[in-house]
């Protein structure tokens, strides 16, 4: 597995959690509220298993080259 997959794995728990912080304070301190926009997290959960998919196949990809 590559760096990259890596890094995108370690990092989306942390993003979830702040997305959901962000979510949570919108819904506190402004007239939002969290029923209208908690399908942001899935489409944020989303984007970031695509963007770990890329990552993989990145990677998958770049190892291919000629075998010495």
């Amino acid at each position: 597995m590559n760096s990259t997959y890596m890094l995108v794995r370690a990092v989306r728990g942390p993003i979830m959690l702040m997305a959901l912080g962000t979510l949570m304070s919108l819904h506190r301190f402004q007239d939002v509220s969290f029923t209208k926009t908690w399908p942001v997290l899935l489409i944020l959960l989303g984007l970031m298993k695509l963007v770990e998919r890329m990552a993989l196949k990145t990677g998958e990809t770049a190892g291919l080259g000629p075998q010495i």
